[in-house]
């Protein structure tokens, strides 16, 4: 009776237990949509919670960041304080993936799709297109497996065959969906390049921010790589990213939405689940890898330090036969690699076991029993399943789907690295726009060598009797400060600072005035401030102080010592800058151009280049022509332009003086006003005035009378040139007087070495005296010393001849 009340119970709480399932699957059943859209809204906003933490995180990292790279500042500072002006220590931004990156992205966007009708949208609406097409096609070919495996497995051969033909069919437009993508692809990174070189060109070639970009901005290091690599490589991974973006994400969306109708998505939304703690528990119990590697990176290092060391310190460790020593030393750093290395490959083993076993295996069984659901359960919505075909179509089409699926996913999750790089092409493109834009607004950033304050210490100099004289006294930062550019037919400097891209100040307080016909010669040392004046007439180097009025540019010509010759014609060579449409629009002809070669005497060049075009002729002229040659074609391109004024640095060095003669004769004639930079004496007599420089900062300007000027230089030469010959004669009439000292004191030591000898045998020289002379016994020996008149000593020592003189003109000679 016990075991039948036990068996009654289990019976009723067993059919409670259906009874309860059977009501929770019916309600489930008349609810589900409301609990799916639910769950789906959970997710979404589970997503969106964890996007958010994500953000929080980075945003902490960063104030962290910032914190610490502060305190470094502050520590740094003191050290730092001496080391002149400058902008600074500037911090080299990390690229990231945070609102800077989308505001410099949705700024480059702006310029590679200009408007909802440019060409780069169209192209960007049928990419769209097609992406979607290429996934529908997917979505069907997965179907059509479906249907094959099941005529296949039903038997039915004619069926398979027509499946068969059918999919061959479906394969041409898959094919063509495909390449479209690829063209697409490929033209939009063309079109992109395309709007962004020529945004970009149009501001680095324009108000010369080519030049103030490298010389007067240290921000950008390399604008010919950000230029022509950075840009072609942004253009492409921003195509690319599109592509590996939203088609990923359309075949999650699209191939899910399908699963969630074949296995419905309880299904679905159980495998995610399982898949995401599967994941989280494989991630908790992960080794830290990282942490493992940097140790291994580590010892590696160690064991190399000690090999470097025992290369650095050979000779010591040899002198002291310490090789033993040094043996046991790099065997226990290599030892303690070793062990590392085989700790971590032991847990890489166990943990590639575990990753291999859940990824492939587990998650493998979870997507069969996934596609299984519609097999062995009745899915609301779903497809008939009645007979073997049927369920076998169902099975293969639902596995195909979630392969793709999966393998959306995992391009998706590869996508970030993708990211990231677009974030690093992103970020110097956009810096390059930025930088380019501050330069147009005349902001310039510089590290300076050393302090720019415009504190003159100018010493005035005189280069003759009508030549003003001038001191600067303003005292301020002067790289903050700017002058003032006024537009005259006169170039005017009133108390311009002329100083360097580094800060250094040249000359502090410049003023002088060039009218039409005023020729101006500029001399001055090496690294005065020449150059920088004409760079300040040019309009390379901002004015930094007072007041420059100055012609327009087109007014002003500049011919340096070297010649730039471009890329083209050699009729190009002589208008440049002009184009041929702009000589023509000019009324200029070949003949013209002929006779301002025939002037500069290199019309012979046309002659010899009839063959290949004469005038039309292409080469590498810098290479084709020699030094003087170039310079004389540069003067042809100033008589081509003959402007107002012509700046001419050193523009004949390489010139005979009846060649320069020629070429300053014709630029008068023409009407040019001539400002020339040369230490060349010969050019004085062309010029009416002079700006010296003494370079200290001094300066000088005034009248130049070319012939007094001459006479005074001839002067000075010559007196420089006695100066030099006495000096020379007071250096030589010195050694002499030094080896005259230097004699009678060696003669002097000699003639006392001699004496000692004798008197240190005065009884034997007695004897050997009186003996010689005949007088006999030693008074006369003794008469000899007391009247000695000289003693002369001969020969080295060791082995000296002593004579011995007298005053009664007896000789005596010893050995």
């Amino acid at each position: 009776m016990a075991a039948q009340s036990k068996l009654v119970r289990s019976i009723a709480s067993d059919h409670s237990i259906r009874t309860m399932l059977s009501t929770l699957t019916t309600l489930y059943l008349k609810h589900r949509t409301t609990i799916s859209r639910g769950i789906y809204a959970t997710l979404f906003l589970a997503l969106i919670n964890r996007v958010r933490n994500a953000i929080s995180e980075q945003k902490s990292a960063r104030r962290e960041q910032e914190a610490r790279s502060a305190v470094l500042d502050e520590t740094l500072a003191p050290a730092g304080a001496g080391s002149g002006g400058g902008s600074g220590r500037r911090k080299s931004a990390k690229v990231e993936l945070n609102r800077e990156f989308f505001r410099n992205l949705w700024r480059l966007l702006r310029i590679v799709i200009p408007g909802a009708r440019s060409k780069e949208a169209r192209l960007l609406v049928t990419h769209t297109v097609f992406l979607v097409v290429r996934t529908l096609i997917s979505l069907y070919v997965a179907e059509l497996d479906g249907r094959l495996v099941s005529a296949l497995v039903r038997g039915k051969g004619r069926e398979f065959l027509g499946h068969v033909v059918w999919w061959m069919c479906v394969a041409v437009p898959a094919t063509f969906t495909n390449s479209m993508l690829s063209y697409h692809q490929c033209k939009l990174a063309l079109q992109y390049r395309t709007r962004l070189t020529k945004h970009i060109q149009d501001q680095y070639l324009s108000n010369l921010t080519f030049y103030s970009l490298g010389n007067l901005d240290d921000r950008i290091k390399n604008a010919d790589q950000l230029i022509t690599v950075d840009v072609a490589k942004f253009s492409n991974s921003l195509a690319e990213l599109y592509s590996n973006l939203a088609k990923p994400l359309l075949d999650m969306m699209i191939y899910n939405f399908q699963l969630s109708r074949n296995v419905g998505g309880e299904g679905l939304f159980a495998m995610a689940l399982l898949v995401q703690v599967s994941a989280n528990i494989m991630r908790a119990l992960t080794p830290p890898f990282g942490k493992y590697v940097a140790e291994e990176a580590r010892l590696e290092g160690e064991f190399r330090f000690q090999h470097s060391r025992l290369i650095d310190y050979a000779e010591e460790v040899a002198l002291f036969s310490g090789h033993e020593s040094e043996k046991i030393s790099v065997d226990k750093s290599y030892f303690t690699l070793i062990k590392h290395v085989n700790y971590i490959l032991k847990k890489r083993l166990y943990h590639g076991m575990m990753e291999d076993y859940v990824i492939k295996y587990f998650w493998g069984a979870l997507g069969l029993g996934l596609c299984a659901i519609p097999v062995f359960f009745k899915i609301p919505g779903a497809g008939r399943q009645g007979n073997l075909g049927d369920r076998t179509e169902s099975f293969v089409t639902n596995r195909r789907l979630l392969l793709s699926s999966s393998d959306a996913f995992g391009r998706l999750m590869f996508s970030y690295k993708e990211i990231t790089e677009l974030a690093g092409y992103t970020s110097r493109v956009s810096t390059l726009l930025s930088v380019m834009t501050d330069i147009q607004k005349g902001h310039f950033e510089k590290n300076l060598v050393s302090s720019a304050t415009q504190k003159t210490n100018t010493k005035a100099i005189t280069t003759s009797e009508s030549e003003t004289q001038h001191t600067a006294v303003p005292d301020k930062p002067i790289l903050k400060s700017r002058g003032t550019v006024l537009l005259s037919t006169d170039i005017v400097f009133e108390n311009v600072p002329i100083v360097s891209p580094n800060g250094d100040i040249l000359v502090p307080d410049l003023s002088f005035t060039v009218k039409p016909g005023m020729h101006l010669l500029i001399i001055g040392p090496n690294g005065c401030g020449k150059s920088s004046l004409f760079r300040i007439l040019g309009g390379l180097w901002p004015v930094y102080g007072g007041v420059v009025r100055k012609p327009p540019s087109e007014d002003i010509f500049y011919i340096p010592q070297r010649p730039y010759l471009s890329r083209g014609t050699l009729r190009a060579q002589v208008i440049y800058p002009d184009s041929h449409s702009d000589m023509l629009r000019k009324g200029i002809t070949d003949e013209d151009l002929l006779g301002i070669l025939e002037t500069v005497e290199i019309a012979y060049i046309v002659e010899q280049l009839r063959p290949e075009g004469g005038l039309d002729a292409e080469k590498e002229w810098t290479e084709q022509l020699s030094t003087g040659i170039q310079q004389r074609l540069a003067m042809a391109r100033l008589f081509y332009h003959s402007p107002r004024y012509a700046i001419l640095d050193e523009c004949t060095s390489s010139q005979d003086l009846p060649t320069e003669k020629m070429m300053y004769e014709e630029a008068k004639r023409r009407g040019t006003t001539l400002i020339t930079v040369s230490h060349r004496r010969s050019l004085w007599r062309y010029h009416g005035w002079v700006l010296q420089f003494d370079g200290q900062g001094g300066w000088g300007f005034g009248r130049l009378e070319a012939e007094r000027r001459e006479r005074l230089e001839e002067e000075r030469e010559e007196i420089e040139g006695v100066l030099r010959g006495r000096e020379e004669i007071v250096r030589r009439v010195k050694e002499l007087e030094e080896a005259a000292e230097a004699a009678a004191v060696a003669a002097e030591t000699e003639g006392e070495e001699a004496e000692e000898g004798v008197l240190v045998g005065v009884g034997e020289s007695v004897e050997g005296i009186g003996s010689g002379s005949g007088s006999g016994g030693s008074g006369s020996g003794s008469k000899v010393l007391e009247h000695v008149e000289t003693v002369e000593v001969e020969g080295e020592k060791g082995s000296k001849a002593v004579s011995v003189t007298t005053k009664e003109g007896d000789v005596v000679k010893k050995d």
